[in-house]
């Protein structure tokens, strides 16, 4: 019964409108003529019908229609915050996992680098000491191989002056003679 409490204080005021228009001179709503005041009380009569239907079947089915669409917005509003919270969660353990990967990829670099460093340097310091010992050994035979030339080139040395010696003479050469000939030779020339 409300809503005929609120139609009625509305029907007399459109009721009292085509006075009000009459009175500022519009003919279409002369009130004088029985047909404009019927028109006016049946259009008053279906609006009041149209009114009370359309509140006690159509506008309830609106309501039910709203608050069954606001409270799958407000579910789906939920669903849409506890989705970002995970995303956001899942993020920031992704980002950590990533940070945590990173730090022990780098302490795995290191550790290999250091490991490569100390590996080249025990292999550096190998070659190096293989490297001295074919040195020394070298070395070594190259002081016996002049050694050896110097004797044989004093060997030499003293029968090729012989050799030359009685061939130009004549006669054999006193051997004292030649090897200090020779000994002296060899002294100047650093060989000896």
């Amino acid at each position: 019964m409300k809503p005929l409490r609120r139609v009625i204080p509305f029907a007399l005021s459109l009721s009292l409108l085509p006075a009000a228009a009459m009175a500022e001179g519009m003919p279409q709503l002369d009130f004088k003529n029985p047909l404009t005041t019927s028109q006016v009380v049946w259009g008053a009569i279906i609006f009041v019908v149209l009114y009370i239907l359309a509140s006690r079947f159509a506008l309830p089915k609106v309501a039910d229609v709203l608050e069954e669409r606001a409270t799958h917005i407000a579910r789906d509003l939920e669903t849409a915050q506890s989705s970002k919270a995970k995303a956001d969660a899942g993020m920031a353990e992704s980002v950590a996992a990533t940070a945590k990967a990173r730090a022990e990829a780098q302490a795995a670099i290191n550790t290999a680098l250091e490991t490569a460093k100390g590996a080249a340097a025990a292999q550096a310091a190998a070659v190096n000491a293989r490297l001295e010992q074919q040195l020394s050994d070298a070395e070594t035979q190259i002081a016996q191989a002049r050694t050896q030339a110097m004797s044989a080139l004093r060997e030499v040395a003293t029968e090729t002056a012989a050799t030359v010696v009685s061939r130009l003479t004549g006669f054999a050469p006193d051997q004292q003679r030649l090897d200090g000939a020779i000994q002296t030779a060899l002294a100047a020339r650093g060989a000896g």
